[in-house]
Order: structure tokens, then sequence, then C-alpha cells
């Protein structure tokens, strides 16, 4: 294998690539990374028998042929060399050589034959969308899924399309997002769980661009394609819960505020929620609303925080307490300077949702905390 290729190409592929290497694994062959020349590409593969990715780069193609070189050091020395043309070549020794302008290195490298297939997925049902569209509602919602093992299901991304409409929604158990957006070509309505690993790794590899983006569906396998980028994932087995029925329909108490102030204030009171003094205790902030004021306060073993806000309020006054982080991740990926928040009792879920019925809309269930007497 004889290749040449320009450094800012090889070294895109190679920080996609690399989020398919698993960190722990006893097979080393996964440690690595596929390269693979064909005409005038050159492919780079990681697969870590959940989570596959490949990047395919135009290169000058000397020779043909195909090696396994350890991810992390060929990754390190790529990103350090001169911008420059870089040389790859498999000598007898079996050995990868780089060259790049004085620079020679000479890498051991793995049997290819070792290394496993990415899945062939037949796609049943597939979408497309915008990379900018995908990447911001993925990003409003990730921060809710699941770490909790048990439940698996839980651990990534309800995919649900119904006319034309795409609906991506997190759970955890204390907190749901849901984020909603109108596809400007026909899809067939499907449903598929996609893992929070993968999510993040795709939000990491997509551009804040118009470039379209596909994704397809098979029975147990979904697959991200862009212009020269595959993410091939397994989805979770398992029935997600049925989002729409645990939403309440009514409000007993509603505010009107400015995200941003009420996001200020959370900040400066969850300081006083997580001590430093006692790294593993949380306390929780009350929420104190009466006509035209909301009171957000916190007490811990040594201090108290107290923050007042005039705003639009509707109903009953209301105390309730919360989990501030839990507010604030919502309130951090929310673009709309305004918001209502909708309560029921102090029992029940809160809502945070947008002031007017917009085409990317959002909702965000909160579960409240008991407070003690």
């Amino acid at each position: 294998m004889k290749v040449i290729c320009e450094k800012e190409k090889l070294l895109k592929a190679i920080n996609a690539v690399v989020r398919g290497v698993p960190t722990r694994t006893t097979m080393p062959i996964l440690e690595g990374i596929f390269l693979q020349t064909n005409n005038d590409k050159l492919k780079l593969t990681t697969y870590d028998l959940e989570l596959g990715i490949e990047f395919v780069i135009d290169s000058e193609i000397e020779e043909e042929g195909n090696t396994v070189v350890n991810a992390i050091m060929f990754s390190e020395i790529i990103r350090k060399l001169p911008d420059s043309e870089i040389k790859l070549e498999v000598n007898k020794n079996k050995l990868l050589v780089i060259e790049c302008e004085g620079s020679l290195y000479k890498l051991s490298t793995m049997n290819p034959e070792e290394f496993p297939e990415l899945p062939k997925i037949d796609i049943e049902k597939s979408l497309e969308m915008e990379q900018i569209d995908l990447r911001n509602m993925i990003k409003k919602t990730i921060f809710a899924v699941s770490n909790e093992e048990n439940r698996p299901i839980f651990t990534g991304c309800l995919f649900e399309t119904n006319n034309n409409l795409l609906n991506i929604v997190a759970i955890d158990g204390f907190r749901m997002g849901w984020v909603s957006k109108n596809l400007s070509k026909e899809t067939e309505d499907f449903s598929a769980v996609i893992p929070g690993k993968t999510l993040n790794e795709v939000n990491k590899i997509l551009s804040d661009s118009y470039d379209s983006i596909k994704i397809g569906i098979s029975k147990n396998q979904s697959v991200f394609e862009m212009e020269n980028c595959k993410i091939v994932t397994r989805l979770l087995d398992g029935e997600f819960l049925n989002y729409r029925s645990v939403i309440p329909q009514n409000w007993e108490t509603r505010i009107r505020v400015n995200k941003n102030n009420l996001q200020s204030c959370l900040e400066r009171v969850s300081l006083i929620s997580s001590s430093s003094i006692e790294k593993e205790k949380k306390y929780p902030v009350k929420i104190t609303i009466d006509i035209g004021k909301i009171t957000l306060s916190c007490t811990n073993q040594t201090s108290d925080a107290k923050e007042e806000m005039y705003i639009e309020t509707e109903g009953k006054n209301l105390e309730i307490g919360i989990n501030p982080k839990y507010f604030l991740d919502a309130l951090k990926v929310v673009d709309d300077e305004e918001v209502f928040i909708e309560f029921g009792s102090n029992i029940s879920p809160c809502i945070i949702k947008p002031i007017e019925e917009i085409e990317n809309k959002y909702i965000y269930m909160i579960l409240p905390v008991r407070m003690k007497e």
C-alpha cells in the first residue's frame, strides 16, 4: 500500500473514525484503524462491535492495499506533523511508514484480515434532513438520556416519524426532553431507539451546515450517511415509554419568564445546592410562586441563598422543590428569549415549553423533589 494525501483531509477522517475505537477491549485489533485503498480513495474504518464509523477521503494511490494501525499512536503522530502532504506506505516488513517533509515514522501494523466487517444493513425505512437540524435536535435531548444500564431502553433516544414529523425523545426517569421537526422530504412512519453513546459521537461529527444526512433503519441496526462518512450502530431492544401519555394536559400554575434571567438565578442558587463542603450531597432548590413574583431559595448546613424575580404569573400560588441541574440542563439548550413553565401540584411534573406554537417544537418535563418540612 502506497498513499499520498493532504494532512487536513487525513486528520479530519481520523478525528471522525477514532470515535468508534473502544476505550477497553480484549481484542487488540479493535484498537486499530483499518486503512483501505480503492481507486483514488482512502477509507478509514473503526468498529467496537456496536458502533462502526467509515470515512473516505480523496488520495493519490500509488499502490493498492490495506492495513490496520493502532488508532491512538497513528492519530497523535498525524496530528503533530507539519501541514503538508503525507505519504503512507506499508513496507516489506509490514511496518506502516509515515513520511512528511523531514519527518519519518515507522509503526507496527496488525493483520487486516482479522478486522471485523461492519454489518451490512438492509434499510427498511429512512429519512433525510439537514445536518444542522439533526445536530440541534440531538443537542436539545441528549442530556436527558439515562446512564442506568438496568433500564437499557432509556440509554437511547427514540426517533419517531409520523406524517413527516420527526420526534426525538429522551427520558431518564426524572425528566424528559422532546423535540419535533417537520421534514421537507416525504418520509415513511417508523420508530427506533438509537443509543445515546452513538448520538453523542454522531453529533461531534455533524457540521453546522445545510448539507444533508440520511438515516436508515433496519430491524436491529441504523446507519447515518453523510457525503464521505458512514456511521453504523445497533438499535436498542425493548418498548419505549408512551411519552405522550405522561405529559400533564392541564396546569394549576403557569409563569412566563425570561429564560436567561431564570438560568442566571438558578446557577447562583445551585452554588449552595451543591456545596463544596459536602461534595456528595445535593440540596434541592425551593421555588415559591406568588402573584407576579418567583423566589428561588436553598439552604444547606452552612449557607443559604435566595433569588427573587418579578414575572408574569397565572393561577395558584405554589411551593415546589426541584433539582436545579435538571432545570439548568433544559434551559441551556432553549434558544427562545422567554418560556412558559407550567406546574400542577407540588408533586406533579412541571413543563418547560415555548410561548408560541413553533415549527421546531420542544417540551421538557421535570419531576419535582420532595422538600423536608
